[in-house]
């Protein structure tokens, strides 16, 4: 936006005086919600997507809370930021023939120009607004694909089973047995008839349990644990087999590129100079 200053009033001065020069239009920045390492998120598209956000929660009957949703929308738009400059700075960028060729695809998907005019309007866009996201979100998505792709395919892995009970008293009645040399998957068997307590293989930082992840780690192949006491209650583990290089099961593949995706965000987090503009 160009805001033109008024200029200097030549009132009191003699027809003999020169009068003070007009100032040179002087270009102003548009309100902005945040600024990531110098570039601006406009207010206007943080204010957007908050609609759009409240909107997507009340199709879904949830209950829609101001700040919580304030600081989801922002992280989001901070972290779409942070991956679409690293994808600038591997000199990936997005021309206009680019971005027309993928609006091109969005409306033949929706049904046409019209279709994604309508779906533009009812979801708080407009054209210029619009392009500007997708723009963004096309070089994050770039970013990101990059991020993942780098995630190897095959890790450190222990497959490991337990035995998991309520009561302490019973654990440790487990435990003496298991010292007097009953077989681990005799009694895995006993407290869990359907799958011995398998929990398969698994890469650090997969179990929801830390103790018992960290245990299962540090266990030789065919030992098993102590009684580790967590939130669930009371496990002994056997580790049955380690790899140093175990192929990633599809799920423990996407949950180790998501969490490379937000190890490397939270780096750059770090790094970076994040203004924000709002409360």
């Amino acid at each position: 936006m160009i805001v033109l200053l008024a200029p200097v009033s030549c009132a009191g001065k003699t027809p003999d005086e020169t009068p003070t020069p007009t100032l040179e239009p002087t270009p102003t920045e548009a309100p902005m919600a945040a600024h990531v390492n110098g570039e601006g998120i406009l207010l206007a598209e943080y204010e957007a997507e908050m609609q759009r956000y409240q909107a997507a929660l009340q199709a879904t009957g949830e209950t829609f809370d101001p700040a919580a949703a304030s600081q989801e929308v922002m992280d989001e738009l901070i972290d779409q930021t942070l991956l679409a400059q690293a994808a600038a700075a591997q000199n990936y960028s997005v021309d206009e023939a680019a971005l027309q060729a993928r609006i091109d695809e969005l409306a033949g998907e929706i049904g046409g120009s019209e279709a994604l005019q309508t779906w533009m309007a009812q979801n708080f866009y407009n054209e210029e607004s619009f392009r500007l996201a997708l723009r963004r979100d096309m070089a994050a998505t770039w970013m990101r694909n990059q991020l993942i792709a780098a995630v190897p395919t095959a890790v450190e892995q222990v497959h490991a089973r337990q035995i998991l009970l309520e009561d302490q008293s019973e654990a440790e009645n487990v435990l003496r047995q298991l010292q007097a040399g009953t077989a681990f998957d005799t009694l895995a068997y006993e407290y869990d008839a359907l799958t011995g307590g398998e929990l398969g293989w698994f890469p650090h930082g997969y179990l929801l349990q830390p103790d018992v992840e960290n245990t299962a780690f540090s266990l030789e192949a065919g030992g098993y644990s102590g009684i580790i006491s967590t939130s669930y209650g009371y496990h002994i583990v056997q580790v049955i087999e380690k790899d140093a290089q175990h192929a990633l099961s599809p799920d423990a593949l996407l949950f180790t590129q998501r969490q490379a995706l937000e190890s490397w965000l939270e780096q750059q987090r770090s790094q970076s100079t994040i203004e924000l503009s709002i409360p």
